[in-house]
């Protein structure tokens, strides 16, 4: 039952995937109108802007990013530990760091992964229409049948008037026809 299992899981996760991307795309309409609706003003905007602002904007922040580059630059060449031995244990302290962060993201996408697999089982049974068979389970776990009785007492039960019959008996079973005797079964 396992190898089902191990089986159905990526079938599911490809179902939730799925059903996944079509809520995505229901969206796409909304925000196709939004765009719409907002495009004139930013391109009018764009139009009004005057190119020499922007420019110099740009020659602003480049001259600001270059000289903190060279500051960040000379900050960690100033500090930078010429002994290879310290150097060697800071690489292997990185590595086990990298590890270490590699594994928690490897659990964190098996975590994701079963939550869409399990999205992709409820979406199937929707699909399929099983949520109302679950429910008609449960109905059945929830309110059992009668327990099946001696022929002795099913015949006087038989017998017995409709109405003196409980009501969930009078629902779930139906009556058996009164065996008619014989003359001859009389004698």
């Amino acid at each position: 039952m396992a190898i089902i299992e191990e089986l159905r899981t990526p079938l599911y996760f490809a179902a939730g995937t799925a059903d996944l991307a079509v809520q995505q795309a229901k969206k796409v309409p909304g925000l196709i109108e939004q765009i719409a609706a907002e495009a004139p003003a930013r391109i009018d905007a764009v139009r009004k802007t005057d190119p020499k602002a922007v420019q110099d904007k740009v020659a602003d922040r480049a001259k600001e990013a270059q000289a903190t580059v060279q500051s960040k630059l000379a900050e960690v060449v100033g500090s930078l530990d010429t002994d290879l031995k310290k150097l060697g244990e800071t690489a292997q302290d990185l590595a086990l760091r990298g590890v270490g962060v590699a594994a928690e993201y490897a659990v964190k996408a098996r975590e994701k992964y079963e939550e869409v697999a399990a999205h992709g089982e409820e979406a199937v049974k929707a699909w399929r229409g099983e949520m109302a068979e679950e429910i008609t389970e449960i109905a059945v776990v929830v309110e059992p049948e009668p327990e099946a009785k001696p022929a002795a007492k099913a015949e006087t039960k038989a017998e017995e008037p409709a109405a003196e019959a409980p009501k969930s008996t009078r629902k779930t079973t139906a009556r058996k026809p009164v065996a008619k005797k014989t003359v001859a079964a009389e004698k």
